[in-house]
């Protein structure tokens, strides 16, 4: 997956430029040594964790905001479906191939894992969605209470449609790419300057180690949220397993 690449990345880059300043401290000419350029360096990589705390900030908010619009748009999705299914069992009998069809559907959309590329925009799942419209059409009501409902279901069929192509638009992240890598070369920053002049031994080494794994676990949970269909952390098709279980009631 993408975001286990960037977390991987982030990792080496941070423990590289830590441990690398680390190591590299003491090959350093006399005048690079001093303590006012420490101090300087110190000054430099403070104005960097303020701007990384804050970016680091906007992007899990904007994250978890995506997360759960997504959330949303899916039990959203599952009740736009069961209310066509009611819909078409108060139409009649002549509506039962029909509602099987969306039965159908409804199986797939709730078993399928959930990509931009697979599940919802398969193309099965488009024309088993596009055959339940058809039957929509083909029906032909006789009565005024038939006449109403059909009226009504074309509608529903309608925001059935806007929400999974809504879904399927938002399968991709959000993140922009330039966003994430000056988030990272900051973090290299405030590593390499930790690392500078700090003591060579198994502690510290340990300690830079944990920390970059500990960034890029951090990383890859921001980027995995963004994505919500893929990874530990996605949305669940429960809302349509419920959905489907009522349709077969």
């Amino acid at each position: 997956m993408n975001e286990v690449r960037i977390a991987i990345f982030v990792f080496v880059c941070l423990a590289a430029a830590s441990l690398g300043a680390l190591f590299c401290y003491e090959r350093l000419p006399e005048h690079q040594r001093q303590d006012d350029t420490q101090k300087v360096l110190h000054l430099i990589a403070n104005i960097f964790v303020v701007m990384t705390s804050l970016v680091l900030g906007l992007m899990i908010s904007s994250a978890k905001n995506r997360f759960d619009g997504v959330n949303q748009d899916v039990h959203s999705y599952a009740t736009e479906l069961i209310l066509l299914d009611r819909m078409l069992l108060l139409y009649g009998p002549e509506a039962s191939d029909t509602r099987q069809k969306l039965v159908t559907y409804t199986e797939r959309a709730a078993n399928s894992h959930w990509t931009a590329e697979g599940g919802l925009s398969d193309k099965t799942s488009e024309r088993l969605l596009e055959d339940i419209g058809t039957s929509l059409r083909a029906l032909e009501p006789n009565r005024d209470p038939q006449l109403s409902i059909w009226n009504d279901m074309r509608e529903q069929y309608r925001k059935v449609l806007e929400l999974r192509w809504s879904l399927i638009e938002q399968a991709d992240g959000s993140l922009p790419r330039p966003l994430m890598l000056m988030v990272v070369a900051w973090l290299v920053l405030i590593f390499a300057v930790f690392g500078f002049r700090a003591p060579r031994n198994a502690v510290v080494v340990t300690g830079f180690v944990a920390a970059a794994a500990l960034m890029g676990g951090a990383i890859y949970l921001i980027v995995d949220m963004d994505v919500p269909f893929q990874g530990p952390i996605q949305v669940a098709s429960a809302p349509l397993q419920r959905a489907l279980t009522e349709m077969r009631r």
